[in-house]
């Protein structure tokens, strides 16, 4: 981060948040880093979060906030964990996402926002794999992802439609690093 940027705090997600979604997932120069389409409006992440956000469900939405130059709270960066689906032998696994503001990218942001998956996952989540895609041309997430464990599975050819083209995609995945084991309890059987 640097010496100049305010304290980032990360916290859960709220339907309040859907504009600062809009803003920070329709932004010319984030959009192409996303597998998201371009002209969502906050009504549509107000959905998204409100189905999301239900009683019941497992997803970890997390937003990281600092201070705006008005002294308020602006958020800066958002990151969530969601099931990989409903099939039995694979609730252990949960998928990655992240985006950060661009007027944000290289202070920290995604840092922390990973810095709190990550500890949510390890232990709380009982999740044993997290696993994303990214753009195989954005070196500075993976960068970023490598740093937190995440390793190379492959590459999915012509993956995705970015800005008219199809572009290649690096499947990444995370194992817990230690995963939990029942301990032996004192003087019992």
């Amino acid at each position: 981060m640097s010496p100049s940027a305010p304290p980032i705090t990360v916290r859960r997600a709220t339907q309040a948040d859907a504009a600062a979604y809009a803003r920070i997932m329709g932004d010319p120069d984030v959009l192409p880093g996303l597998l998201q389409v371009p002209y969502t409006s906050e009504e549509l992440w107000r959905t998204r979060l409100a189905e999301i956000l239900a009683p019941g469900k497992p997803d970890l939405i997390l937003v990281a906030e600092r201070a705006g130059a008005d002294g308020l709270p602006q958020v800066v960066g958002n990151a969530g964990l969601h099931p990989a689906g409903l099939q039995v032998r694979r609730r252990h696994v949960m998928g990655l996402g992240l985006a950060v503001a661009s007027e944000a990218q290289g202070q920290g942001v995604g840092t922390a926002l990973m810095q709190a998956l990550c500890d949510w996952s390890d232990r709380w989540g009982q999740v044993l794999r997290m696993e994303l895609n990214v753009f195989a041309d954005n070196a500075r997430a993976i960068a970023l992802y490598t740093r937190f464990g995440f390793r190379q599975e492959g590459v999915h050819r012509a993956y995705a439609l970015r800005d008219g083209q199809y572009v290649d995609t690096v499947s990444m995945a995370r194992l817990h690093p230690a995963p939990p084991r029942i301990d032996a309890v004192a003087g019992g059987a």
